[in-house]
């Protein structure tokens, strides 16, 4: 059955995104403004659609009452495509995201075009200490104009359990502009595995810290108390990853 659920929901997919990316391109170069981004949330929609009523996978969150009604950067775990989508959701109604990702990615057929119409926050990863200038540059610009910066400090999709080193990227962003910082855990990996054909329904629980505020902060104070409260929180939302972990510490 989930053979037959994938499928559906991959052809489902191709053939959406053929429909609507070309006019999330259109409407950014061409009507400007919030357009891109509102043919973008319709292409969203329809695949979350697809995702919720072919594939079955449904969210739950928690911490709802945490999100800041101001834009801030949201910095959160990485295990899927899933939550490219759906965390969007978790901002106020009205309100629209960009993600920080890297410039490869704007040159995919379809998608990756909708994401450059949309003016996502693109960095060239290989330059350094100018990478991160670039997302200050572009990440301030965002802000000021109300958008939510979601940021995977990770850099990658980490499967379930495990974790990768948080990178400075979104830390360096919040503490340069001086903004809020969410936390954001979930466990998307358990039935959207990273590259795998075959995904699996059910429920992701999404669950969202407490915000605090980067004024004064370092970068590495940043990532530190994000990082803590996310794989504290990762440990208690996938409790069976880590009872492993938990069995060799004693």
């Amino acid at each position: 059955m989930n053979a037959i659920r994938s499928s559906l929901f991959m052809a489902y997919a191709i053939l959406w995104s053929i429909l609507t990316a070309p006019l999330v391109v259109l409407a950014a170069l061409g009507l400007r403004g919030l357009w891109g981004y509102r043919f973008g949330k319709l292409w969203r929609l329809g695949i979350q659609f697809g995702v919720e009523n072919i594939l079955g996978i449904r969210p739950q969150v928690i911490g709802q009452e945490n999100m800041p009604k101001e834009a801030c950067v949201i910095l959160a775990k990485h295990q899927s495509a899933w939550e490219t989508m759906t965390l969007q959701d978790t901002v106020p109604s009205g309100a629209y995201c960009v993600f920080v990702l890297k410039k490869e990615l704007l040159k995919v057929p379809f998608i990756g075009w909708g994401l450059a119409a949309m003016k996502m926050i693109s960095i060239d990863r290989s330059s350094g200490k100018e990478a991160l200038d670039q997302v200050v540059t572009q990440g301030r610009e965002r802000l000021q104009q109300g958008f939510y910066v979601i940021v995977f400090p990770e850099g990658t999709r980490v499967a379930p359990g495990q974790k990768k080193r948080y990178k400075p990227g979104g830390a360096y962003l919040a503490t340069h502009v001086g903004c809020k910082v969410v936390p954001i855990a979930h466990n998307a990996g358990e039935l959207w595995p990273r590259q795998a054909f075959l995904k699996k329904p059910g429920t992701v629980t999404v669950s969202i810290g407490p915000a605090f505020d980067a004024t004064g902060m370092t970068e590495a104070e940043v990532n530190r108390r994000a990082e803590a409260w996310i794989e504290d929180e990762m440990h208690r939302i996938s409790p069976h990853r880590y009872a492993g972990a938990a069995h060799n510490a004693t």
